[in-house]
């Protein structure tokens, strides 16, 4: 009789992209634990053995880490733009490439469910002067308070806050990071511009499925100027309701974009789906099957 496990593939090399192969298929996903340098937001020692213990997996993809000072906002994240958390972050990367194990940045901009204490400017911007009405966070000292109203971005700015994505992408790469992952969802910047419950723009990143999708379209392409696209991964959440989200149109908006994610060669599309926490009735639930039919990728 043949072995139950003659044909069981998970501890079998896989083939990201053209230059990119994981010892195995298990992926370990980005799961925020708050428990970074809560001065500098750089990773400490627990940091990087909490990683270096997970580097079985063939891919490590890191808790959300914000971009900048601007798209900071969770109490006890990390970030990665300046030097000190470069310098930091590579030596958990390089701890985590002894193991033999690939691993990504997850890209973080937290828009509106930041709050105005990580800010020198003490205010938090997203895609439209919106507020998360029912949302709780912990302010820069660690006390937990409501949401405040964002300033809408102006124009002129959007493309600095792409430059943002960018240059942490920058230091990712001279960190060693194999590639990098955007978080465009659970209600965070990204997603704030995708759905229109959070986007009431006039113009040109506004109304349409394509101009909504614009923002996202952006980043993606700078950074496509710092990595190969195989390995440049998006991560969504249609279904979700986290963050105050859930639109009417999601469906097709959603399946818009999976479209248009799929002319750019990604590594993969990341689907977090209702399940943690919780479903939107706004739309039609949509499903992997859904994606697979239009994201033609991993």
């Amino acid at each position: 009789m043949s072995s139950v496990t003659a044909d069981y593939k998970l501890f079998t090399p896989l083939e990201l992209s053209k230059d990119l192969v994981l010892k195995n298929r298990i992926v370990s996903g980005p799961t925020t634990r708050a428990r970074f340098d809560l001065e500098t937001h750089a990773p400490l020692e627990r940091n990087i053995v909490y990683y270096e213990q997970r580097a079985g997996a063939g891919l490590l993809v890191t808790e959300a880490c914000a971009i900048s000072e601007q798209g900071f906002g969770w109490y006890g994240s990390p970030a990665l733009y300046t030097n000190e958390h470069e310098a930091v972050w590579k030596e958990l990367v390089d701890r985590v490439h002894a193991k033999g194990t690939k691993i990504f940045l997850q890209l973080w901009h937290m828009g509106r469910q930041s709050h105005p204490s990580f800010h020198p400017t003490n205010e938090v911007v997203s895609a439209s002067a919106t507020q998360y009405v029912d949302g709780t966070t912990r302010n820069a000292s660690g006390e937990r308070t409501g949401l405040e109203k964002a300033r809408a971005l102006e124009l002129e700015e959007i493309p600095e806050v792409v430059e943002m994505y960018r240059q942490c992408a920058i230091r990712a790469k001279r960190a060693g990071f194999d590639g990098v992952e955007v978080h465009g969802g659970n209600g965070y910047l990204v997603d704030q511009f995708l759905q229109s419950t959070t986007n009431q723009r006039t113009d040109k990143y506004g109304g349409s499925f394509e101009n909504r999708y614009r923002f996202l379209h952006e980043i993606v392409e700078a950074l496509k100027t710092v990595f190969p696209a195989g390995r440049i991964a998006v991560r969504l959440s249609p279904n979700g309701v986290y963050g105050g989200m859930g639109s009417k149109d999601n469906d097709e908006m959603f399946t818009y974009v999976f479209g248009r994610l799929s002319e750019h060669g990604l590594a993969y599309l990341a689907l977090l789906d209702g399940f943690g926490f919780g479903y939107s009735t706004e739309s039609r639930t949509l499903t992997v099957f859904d994606a697979k039919k239009a994201f033609k990728g991993p």
